[in-house]
């Protein structure tokens, strides 16, 4: 049985902080879904299917990745994809806290799926989406935390 792993998020939009995350993942697992879940609640700078093509293009040389856009519960869609581990990224103890409560919430629903959470390298410690899209709103240089290709997007609108 193939090691399936979902990386969830909103992905609003892609930072370093995510590849960092992903590329760490990759040994771990045979395959990664960078599943961007479409949420009610939020409302998103960037459309999920730019967000996709975001994933698509950085890893279009990487096999094990694949971007995926999905809708309701993850551990519904973990069913899905047929993933047996969530990957989370943790940056500081409150992301813990907050991440553990919902790690411990799927178990309950499905005690089939593993939550795995790496911690980020400590330079991207402080690359937040949020953070990163009020720099683009306000009109200031976000470069430093994005990956070219995402860059490369901003710049030509």
């Amino acid at each position: 049985m193939s090691r399936i792993c979902l990386f969830p998020g909103t992905f609003d939009p892609v930072t370093l902080g995510h590849v960092d995350i992903i590329d760490r993942a990759l040994p771990l697992f045979d395959k990664i879904v960078v599943g961007i879940g479409l949420n009610s609640a939020k409302a998103p700078m960037f459309s999920a299917e730019q967000r996709l093509q975001w994933i698509e293009d950085i890893y279009k040389d990487e096999v094990k990745v694949e971007g995926a856009i999905y809708e309701g519960l993850t551990i519904n869609y973990c069913k899905q994809i047929k993933a047996r581990f969530i990957v989370r990224g943790i940056r500081y103890v409150s992301d813990f806290e907050y991440e553990k409560t919902i790690a411990d919430a799927n178990r309950t629903l499905d005690k089939s799926i593993e939550t795995v959470f790496l911690t980020g390298e400590p330079k991207y410690t402080s690359v937040a989406s949020t953070i990163v899209r009020d720099i683009i709103r306000n009109g200031g240089n976000a470069s430093q935390f994005l990956p070219q290709e995402v860059y490369q997007t901003l710049e030509k609108k």
